[in-house]
């Protein structure tokens, strides 16, 4: 197939950038997104143009680090499926197909279609260490986890931290990915000696960082290539004002 991909292009952080036109053929059905945007690239460098610059890594849905926003979708039009797993087969010979990167304050552009999203790294190390003991691993039956609480925590642990959340919400808010966090540990007694400065410290982090807050509008959990659940969100905030109102411990970071 042919298609025209309408592609952002930016130097650096300082620079404004703008939308540039490329017209790619040969597009097999069968090839990723990615590597179709490696076949542009191919068609570039020998120009002398320079290549676009995207993230990637893994190429199998568990990294995350495939962020692009497809059509004004982020990772593109299929549901729960990360830009690297999306096929050209969703779309058609002729088909207009615009390329930007995750768009929000606390994610600045790098290059191109590379986003910093150090952001996520920062609250992950708010939310601090949890309370082990060391040596061999415990018998799986040693404590007592009931498994709805445990499907729920290995769901939440799901989360990927590609962004896509942030990217879709208006607000620009993190609390998806925050929730998530919070949650998987949350559910089990393994995070229950750190819970309430884990909360605080990581909401606190959130809201340094320029996310926006949740208005309830869903884009988040629709966007999210692994499905979590915004349900998360509320356990945040439970986590949160239970913190805030009883705990002698108050955020540190």
């Amino acid at each position: 197939m042919t298609l025209n991909l309408k592609i952002w292009r930016q130097t650096n952080t300082k620079d404004k950038g703008q939308m540039e036109d490329y017209t790619l053929s040969n597009v097999s059905p069968d090839a990723s997104f990615l590597e179709m945007l490696d076949q542009l690239n191919e068609e570039l460098i020998p120009n002398g143009v320079d290549p676009i610059a995207f993230d990637h890594d893994c190429r199998e849905g568990i990294c995350g680090m495939c962020s692009l926003m497809i059509n004004g979708q982020a990772h593109g039009p299929e549901a729960e499926t990360t830009t690297c797993q999306l096929h050209m087969r969703k779309f058609n010979d002729g088909d207009t197909v615009v390329i930007e990167p995750f768009r929000a304050k606390a994610f600045p552009v790098l290059k191109d279609l590379m986003v910093d999203r150090s952001a996520f790294d920062e609250i992950i190390a708010a939310g601090g260490f949890t309370s082990v003991n060391t040596g061999n691993a415990q018998d799986a039956n040693a404590i007592l986890v009931p498994k709805e609480n445990a499907d729920l925590a290995m769901d939440a642990a799901s989360c990927i931290g590609c962004g896509a959340c942030v990217a879709s919400c208006e607000n620009a808010s993190a609390m998806l990915f925050v929730s998530a966090k919070v949650s998987q540990l949350a559910l089990l007694p393994q995070g229950r000696a750190e819970a309430e400065l884990r909360v605080q410290n990581m909401v606190k982090k959130m809201d340094e960082l320029g996310f926006g807050n949740c208005t309830n509008e869903a884009e988040c959990e629709a966007s999210c290539p692994k499905g979590i659940n915004i349900s998360n969100i509320a356990r945040m905030n439970r986590e949160f004002i239970s913190a805030a109102v009883t705990s002698k411990q108050k955020p540190t970071v």
